[in-house]
């Protein structure tokens, strides 16, 4: 499958860029949040699967096309960052996409919060992390704490 993609983004490339696509380009299921990366050092590009699962082969074309930009823009020596000039100009011209759509499920959900307080002088804490409370006191007057 990851050479099909690769042979895609070369084929893309070509069409797209007029110029040759010479690293791999693979899926890589660890990508949550964003469609696609990438990496300067090795020069390789990253797919989200997912977007190609849920949207099909036109949204993946569109991020094939956002991370070659930054390839070929990096390799150049111009500005391959998101905020550059040169890249939103080639992008533009290209048709990527700016943004992918979102996957169902992978947006964070909303983080549980706990309410202590302490049983001496009333001071309540709110914390998003659980705490243990036989191994703290309050900070204002050493009085233990409960969970409420």
């Amino acid at each position: 499958m990851d050479k099909d993609l690769t042979h895609l983004t070369k084929e893309i490339s070509e069409a797209f860029f007029g110029k040759p696509f010479r690293h791999t380009a693979k899926f890589n299921n660890r990508l949550r949040t964003t469609g696609g990366r990438y990496m300067l050092s090795s020069h390789d590009i990253e797919i989200n699967p997912k977007q190609y699962e849920w949207f099909g082969e036109e949204e993946l074309i569109s991020i094939i096309k956002h991370e070659l930009c930054h390839y070929h823009l990096h390799l150049e020596g111009k500005g391959f960052k998101h905020r550059d000039h040169d890249f939103k100009v080639l992008l533009n011209k290209v048709g990527g996409a700016r943004h992918c759509q979102e996957v169902p499920g992978t947006k964070n959900k909303k983080k549980q919060v706990h309410y202590y307080q302490c049983s001496a002088c009333g001071c309540e804490y709110k914390r998003y992390r659980r705490m243990d409370t036989s191994k703290f006191v309050c900070g204002k007057c050493k009085g233990k704490i409960k969970k409420i």
